[in-house]
C-alpha cells in the first residue's frame, strides 16, 4: 500500500508540472541551456500543413458561403447579454446554413500567408498557427446524413469521416454529460501539436490552451446570435473519443467538445 504522505507529494509534483506548462515562456533545464534548442522554424524545416489532408476518395459537402448567409445580425451587446452555457436543447434540426455559419465563425479562413505558412481565421491563434481540426458529430442537420464530418476552413467544405446515428449517445455515455445526446451537432476539436511546436517548441502547451478557448468562445457567441446554444465539455474519455474520430492520440488528439442545439427562450 502506498503511503498517504507519498501520494500527497506526488499530487503536488503533478500539479506543479501542470502549472509550469501553463506559465512556460522558456524551457528551463539545468543540464542544457535554452540557447542550445532551436525550433524547426528557426532551423528552416518546412512548415507543417495548415489542415489535415483530404483523402482523394473522400466525400465532400459544399457549404454555403458566408456571403450567402443572412445570419448573425444580432447586435453584439445583445449577444453578450444573452450568452449562457446551455444544456437543454429542443429536438429541432439545424439548417445547413446555420451549421455553415457556426463552422465559419469558429475556423473560417480570412487570409492564407505566403508559402502556406499561416492562416488568419475568425478565431485568433498565437502566431496564426491554428493547431486545431474541427470535427462535427451530426445528429440533426437538414440535408446531412447523421455521422462524423471534418470541417475544412480552407475549402469551406465538410469531409465525411463516417456515417452513423449513435455517435451522440456514445459521446453522452463517455463524456459523463447526458445532455450531449440531445444536441443537433457536437463540435469536437482535436489538436495537432506540431503545428505549434514547429514555431514555439516547448512553450506550445500554453499557446494551445489559450487558443482552444478562443475557438469555443467564438462558438458560444455565434450560437447565441442565431437562437442556438452550446456548453463546452472537458470531461470525456480521451482514448475512446480519439478512437471514434480515428485519430492516433499522439500526433492528433481530442482537446475539447461542445454540443450545439436549438434552445427555447
Amino acid at each position: 500500500m502506498i503511503d498517504q504522505t507519498r501520494i500527497e507529494e506526488i499530487k503536488a509534483e503533478l500539479i506543479q508540472k501542470e502549472r509550469d506548462e501553463l506559465r512556460a515562456y522558456k524551457f528551463t533545464n539545468t543540464e542544457v541551456p535554452d540557447e542550445c534548442f532551436t525550433s524547426d522554424q528557426m532551423s528552416d524545416v518546412p512548415a507543417p500543413p495548415l489542415e489535415k489532408a483530404i483523402p482523394a476518395d473522400a466525400i465532400l459537402i459544399d457549404l454555403p458561403s458566408i456571403d450567402e448567409i443572412s445570419l448573425g445580425t444580432m447586435p453584439l451587446i445583445q449577444v453578450f447579454k444573452k450568452r449562457r452555457s446551455h444544456r437543454v436543447f429542443t429536438d429541432e434540426h439545424l439548417s445547413i446554413e446555420e451549421l455553415a455559419f457556426l463552422c465559419w465563425s469558429v475556423a473560417g479562413v480570412h487570409e492564407i500567408g505566403p508559402k502556406n505558412i499561416w492562416t488568419k481565421r475568425t478565431s485568433p491563434s498565437g502566431g496564426a498557427r491554428h493547431p486545431f481540426e474541427t470535427y462535427l458529430v451530426v445528429q440533426r442537420v437538414e440535408g446531412l446524413e447523421p455521422g462524423i464530418y471534418r470541417y475544412s476552413g480552407l475549402q469551406n467544405k465538410l469531409v465525411l469521416v463516417k456515417t452513423g446515428s449513435d455517435f451522440c449517445q456514445y459521446l453522452a455515455d463517455n463524456a459523463m454529460q447526458n445532455f450531449v445526446k440531445d444536441s443537433a451537432v457536437v463540435f469536437i476539436w482535436t489538436v495537432v501539436p506540431y503545428r505549434n511546436e514547429w514555431r514555439y517548441l516547448f512553450t506550445s502547451a500554453r499557446e494551445m490552451a489559450m487558443d482552444i478557448g478562443h475557438y469555443c468562445e467564438n462558438l458560444y457567441l455565434a450560437a447565441e446570435s442565431i437562437g442556438t446554444g452550446t456548453c463546452g465539455v472537458a470531461s470525456y474519455e480521451q482514448d475512446l473519443l480519439d478512437e471514434m474520430l480515428e485519430v492516433d492520440g499522439k500526433d492528433e488528439f481530442t482537446i475539447y467538445i461542445a454540443p450545439v442545439g436549438r434552445i427555447t427562450e
